[in-house]
């Protein structure tokens, strides 16, 4: 993979935005300005699949450059600004943008701003609270409420989940899903296929099935946002619920025949995954990170040298870490410091011992340092429940803004996630490399949604040209000669198909914007339609949403890194068409009541 560099790209499209603007012959026709959004979109496709590289960031920011030059040649010479900045002067132009750039209502409707602010908050929200292990805590009680067996702990986890992904940040809630579910199929010791393909249906849970609310996915709050006051939380439980809540009944109905025999001996357990939210919540207060066996022996690879593909092939089969250090012979001082850095540097000699002895077959010693390991992991215990009390706690301001914001429309939505994020903020102030952690991982997301910025702003530019007025008129031929039915289903595969290509964020803002204007029956039918489609289609492709961009880099560091874009379509693609097919029954009952 090669990476085009950022820097020469931003400079020459900026330099290419100052000759259009300036030394332009006439104003662009607006089907050019079109032609420059959805190459953009496009590029984002194209960039993200082969193997030249380019930051999407960079790719937006410096076509919105470019975008917005081309929409200056068309705006400026009838503008109102022209004519006072005559009379005026510059006093005219710094009005001009303290009004449009410095005033939160005006750059909502440019670039959306409550929602990325929402979203943005939505990822330090959801990243402090997972620091207290939440999901893995539910995770071992579930698998100890059902006597070890795999598929209903999967499909509880899997319905919480969904829940969750209708109001929290579905992106984070599929890299904490499928870390859970790995440990979880490789305890059960899952064949590895099964294990990506279950890797994949976290992002039909976290996409379809979570899009019964508007606040967990950003195409939804985006469809919410350009249609108030048509779409409301109501809007939701009574469109988009039946079909998230068929799409869930349909992935627990694929994985079935995989994981229903499949049972997690708790007698053969190891001791460290018989604690695995303290071992986590270790990782995290020691070190700054939470990782896998995996993941863990990827980074320290030349350390374990020539012994690495034996473990990691263990690892696979559900061999714990340091059993499978001890199997492979590698040497003990090289154990003790990976064990170490692993856990804690305090207990690895005794983590060992346990180890030699467990291989050794010496149930009395492995007992004696069992106890001991035992003693030191309950006491994280304490600080674990306590952090988990906050996060919990932090859902009140969280739950209770967003009922305000859909009392009064005026409240700012993104208050809900900041205020949430405060909250459980003061659970892991104190523990600095938590904290660090969880500002890392934030931060890391909150990446993926800033090239939104730019696209969102040229969709702008363009609608004040006029162009959407064409989209609408063509729905409204639609509906006169074909029904309320065929065009809810050609919105729904069409805008499936662009998602699959294309960011699904995008598509949402580009097509919900044909539908203002519209009776409210049309507009309800035809934005569940399009939600479902932004959703079904954002699984279908390794890019297709920010969910099976993180699933697919997952798949590729922790199970399969030969896995490619190809496998994931034929994986994917044949229980796509049955979901479509069912969402497709979904919308004509809709219609028909």
């Amino acid at each position: 993979m090669r990476r085009i560099p950022a820097l020469p790209f931003l400079s020459a499209s900026a330099v290419l935005a100052f000759l259009i603007a300036w030394l332009s012959p006439g104003p662009w026709p607006v089907w050019f300005l079109a032609l420059e959004v959805i190459l953009t979109v496009l590029a984002l496709f194209v960039f993200g699949s082969i193997s030249w590289r380019l930051d999407k960031n960079a790719l937006t920011f410096g076509a919105g450059m470019v975008i917005a030059a081309t929409f200056f040649t068309r705006w400026w010479p009838t503008s109102s600004l022209r004519e006072e900045w005559t009379i005026r002067g510059p006093s005219a132009l710094a009005e001009f943008v303290v009004r449009n750039f410095f005033h939160f209502h005006a750059l909502d409707g440019l670039i959306h701003l409550d929602t990325m602010l929402f979203i943005v908050g939505l990822t330090y929200f959801v990243s402090a609270i997972s620091q207290s292990r939440l999901l893995e805590t539910m995770a071992f009680g579930l698998l100890s409420r059902w006597r070890g067996r795999v598929f209903p702990t999967v499909g509880l986890l899997a319905g919480i989940v969904a829940l969750a992904s209708g109001v929290l940040d579905g992106v984070s809630m599929i890299g904490l899903l499928t870390r859970t579910l790995v440990i979880l199929l490789f305890w059960a010791k899952v064949k590895d296929r099964d294990v990506l393909f279950s890797v994949m249906m976290a992002t039909v849970i976290t996409t379809v099935s979570g899009m019964w609310l508007a606040y967990g996915e950003p195409p939804n709050l985006i469809m919410k946002a350009n249609l108030h006051p048509l779409l409301t939380d109501g809007f939701f439980l009574r469109y988009c619920l039946p079909a998230a809540l068929a799409s869930y009944l349909l992935v627990l109905l694929r994985l079935r025949p995989a994981l229903r025999d499949k049972i997690v001996d708790f007698r053969r357990l190891d001791i460290l995954d018989r604690h695995t939210a303290d071992v986590r919540f270790m990782q995290a207060d020691r070190h700054g990170e939470v990782v896998l066996p995996v993941e863990f022996a990827e980074e320290h690879r030349e350390a374990i040298g020539a012994h690495y593909p034996a473990v990691v092939e263990r690892l696979h089969r559900g061999v714990p870490f340091g059993e499978a250090l001890v199997n492979e012979k590698v040497p003990r001082d090289t154990r003790l410091r990976l064990l170490g850095r692993y856990l804690a540097e305090d207990i690895s000699e005794t983590l060992d011992d346990y180890y030699v002895h467990v291989f050794g077959r010496n149930d009395h010693k492995a007992d004696e340092s069992a106890v001991a390991l035992d003693r030191r992991l309950e006491k994280m215990r304490g600080p674990r429940r306590t952090v988990q009390r906050w996060a919990c706690l932090s859902f009140l301001p969280f739950v209770g803004l967003l009922i305000l914001h859909a009392v009064n429309h005026d409240v700012p939505l993104f208050f809900a996630s900041w205020a949430g994020y405060a909250t459980a903020f003061l659970a892991i102030a104190l523990r600095k490399k938590m904290r660090s952690l969880a500002w890392r991982e934030a931060w890391h997301e909150t990446q993926e949604y800033l090239f939104l910025i730019p696209l969102f702003f040229s969709i702008s530019l363009l609608q004040k040209t006029d162009f959407f007025s064409h989209l609408a008129r063509g729905l409204q031929w639609g509906l006169e000669h074909g029904g309320l039915m065929a065009v809810a289903a050609a919105q729904f595969i069409g805008t499936g198909l662009l998602s699959a290509l294309l960011d699904n964020n995008v598509v949402a803002d580009f097509a919900g914007r044909a539908l203002r204007g519209f009776e409210t029956g049309v507009v309800h039918i035809s934005a569940m339609a399009q939600i479902a489609g932004y959703a079904v289609g954002g699984c279908l492709t390794h890019i297709g949403s920010a969910q099976s961009v993180v699933a697919f880099s997952f798949i590729r560091k922790d199970i399969d890194p030969n896995f490619t874009p190809w496998d994931w379509f034929k994986m994917m693609g044949p229980f796509i068409i049955k979901l479509t097919a069912l969402i497709l029954a979904i919308i004509v009952i809709e219609v028909l009541l």
